[in-house]
């Protein structure tokens, strides 16, 4: 923790929960050590005093050191919770495949392998960048997937272990037990019924988010789309469950998710999914920021800053989506090599805008003649 700490700047963290600025809602956590919670920037809560308060990049960072989530601003609930904008290709793929369960059931060491990786690397890179090990990113992805499904879903206990990954339902109330000091049930803050049709969740990203195009895409592409509303069949074969999922817009900041699956293990690998599709983990300010340099683009992503890119259902995950580039033309790619790690995004708002490769070097030859 020490390390993921003091790459951070901890008087600037500071200075953003003392203005509860959003820009910086899930990019850090505040821990407090008087009262051993951790917290959101934005949270609603009296501030504590500096010298109580130590940030860090990440939600498993915070855990495990022992801080326990607040019930008040529920981390669970940031944005892109759980992903990470960082330069290592290898954290970024173990971060996917994590998040689909793969280290539900299997080991570190497994983990590493599919990586190309040795496990000491694996574990050295996570503790670098993250400031936790990989099952400990794990266990805070299961735990906090819980607690949002014991706060949005219907669904009993029992349902809320299998659907967050726990083995077990024993180790899902040891689990919370440790870290809270209660049962489970008592997050709930009203009486369980019942459920029908479906799980319901919410999940996060950041605005601006263009859905029009969004949507528009994933027709044109041959995906189930009607009026505002997504829908994909689930199988066995690459969802390990049958059933359906529909996504829709929701509040500013909030896509609406209904999942119905004949076997609740699968729910992880389908929000991942899901988040994949839509592009939830999508950083628009550093896209921005880090594209704008190019005067091509600048006034492109000023026009439509809220576009994003349509994912593939099932991905192999070797590489990031955002900075893979489809393009033959030999003048477009060496112009991308400077817009990573958006080199996608890049190619997107000229799609967009209907401006050719060719065009890209016309209009550096009109700008150079100027």
């Amino acid at each position: 923790m020490d390390n993921a700490a003091h790459r951070l700047d901890q008087e600037a963290c500071y200075r953003a929960v003392l203005t509860r600025d959003a820009r910086f809602d899930g990019r850090f956590f505040g821990c407090v050590k008087t009262t051993g919670i951790y917290c959101r920037p934005v949270c609603p809560a009296r501030t504590p005093k500096r010298e109580n308060m130590i940030f860090v990049p990440t939600a498993a960072a915070a855990e495990e050191a022992g801080f326990r989530a607040c019930l008040r601003c529920r981390p669970e609930t940031a944005p892109d919770m759980g992903a990470w904008r960082g330069t290592s290709n290898t954290v970024s793929r173990a971060l996917a495949l994590i998040e689909q369960g793969a280290l539900d059931e299997g080991d570190v060491g497994a983990l590493a392998g599919r990586l190309g990786v040795g496990e000491r690397q694996l574990r050295r890179l996570f503790r670098q960048h993250l400031g936790a090990a990989p099952v400990s990113v794990a266990q805070t992805r299961r735990v906090l997937l819980a607690k949002a499904l014991i706060q949005e879903s219907d669904l009993s206990m029992a349902e809320v272990a299998l659907a967050s990954g726990f083995g077990s339902v024993r180790r899902f109330n040891e689990t919370f037990q440790a870290l809270y000091g209660r049962p489970p049930s008592t997050l709930r803050r009203r009486a369980e019924r019942p459920s029908e049709g479906g799980v319901s969740l919410s999940l996060t990203y950041r605005p601006p988010y263009d859905w029009d195009a969004l949507l528009a895409a994933l027709a044109a592409r041959g995906d189930t789309v009607d009026g505002r509303v997504w829908r994909r069949d689930l199988t066995q074969a690459i969802d390990g469950a049958a059933g359906q999922v529909t996504a829709a817009p929701g509040e500013p900041g909030r896509l609406k998710l209904v999942v119905e699956a004949d076997d609740l293990r699968a729910l992880p690998g389908v929000l991942a999914r899901v988040r994949r599709v839509f592009d939830l983990s999508a950083d628009p300010e550093a896209i921005e920021r880090d594209l704008s340099a190019d005067p091509v683009l600048r006034p492109l992503i000023a026009a439509r800053p809220g576009l994003r890119l349509p994912g593939l259902w099932a991905d192999a995950g070797d590489d990031p989506p955002n900075d893979r580039l489809d393009a033959t033309d030999e003048a477009l790619v060496r112009r991308a090599e400077r817009w990573r790690p958006w080199r996608a995004y890049g190619a997107l708002h000229l799609r967009t805008a209907g401006i050719a490769a060719a065009e890209l070097m016309e209009i550096d030859d009109d700008r150079h003649a100027a």
